[in-house]
């Protein structure tokens, strides 16, 4: 009879099993027992230094506050921890980072036009637009054509050459009119110095 020993299968850390990949989720900052080093420089609530402690001894004072032990700067030495509360934090956190995608990415309003506007649907526009720019706001002026006015371009042209004229003190041409498909568009920046509107 031939005794037969199993062959245990060694794998390296990753290969084939979701143990060790349980521990790469990002959690977020560690907070209270997930802190595992010994000690912690410690940062109280209001913001006061507390120096260096044992991390179970922060931990203790954090809860006796009501609050956790976050870790902020994990690569110092020792980890610098604060004490606070951490969904408050995480929520702080995370505004932080909303915060550096371009908060005031161009925004355009936009104005829009027929090649038959008669004149007081034409100022309403004009004032709406020198409204836009004031408020800091680039401007799309819009003219859309239908059916035959297809044939009449020029009638367009001059409705948007005309609108750009009456809105030059308030902003800036940025692009030219431009015949894309049955629109003709514009934009027009806010100028630095606004003035105050006198169309009526």
């Amino acid at each position: 009879m031939t005794n037969f020993t199993p062959q245990r299968s060694f794998k390296k850390p990753g290969e084939g099993g979701r143990r060790f990949d349980r521990g790469r989720v990002n959690r977020g900052p560690r907070c209270d027992d997930r802190i595992r080093v010994p000690e912690v420089r410690v940062i109280g609530p209001a913001g006061e230094q507390l120096g260096v402690m044992d991390t179970r001894e922060a931990i203790a004072l954090a809860k006796f506050n009501g609050l956790n032990l976050v870790e902020v700067a994990a690569m110092s030495s020792p980890p610098v921890c604060k004490i606070v509360d951490y969904g408050k934090h995480k929520y702080s956190e995370a505004k932080k980072t909303k915060g550096h995608v371009k908060p005031n990415a161009a925004k355009y309003k936009e104005v829009k036009f027929r090649p038959n506007v008669d004149v007081g649907d034409y100022m309403t526009k004009i004032r709406q637009g020198i409204e836009f720019l004031q408020k800091g706001m680039k401007l799309k002026l819009v003219l859309t054509f239908r059916g035959r006015e297809m044939a009449h371009q020029e009638v367009g042209h001059e409705v948007v050459q005309r609108a750009i004229n009456d809105l030059q003190q308030f902003g800036t041409l940025e692009t030219s009119p431009k015949l894309s498909g049955r629109m003709i568009m514009a934009t027009l920046s806010p100028r630095t110095a606004r003035p105050q509107a006198v169309i009526t």
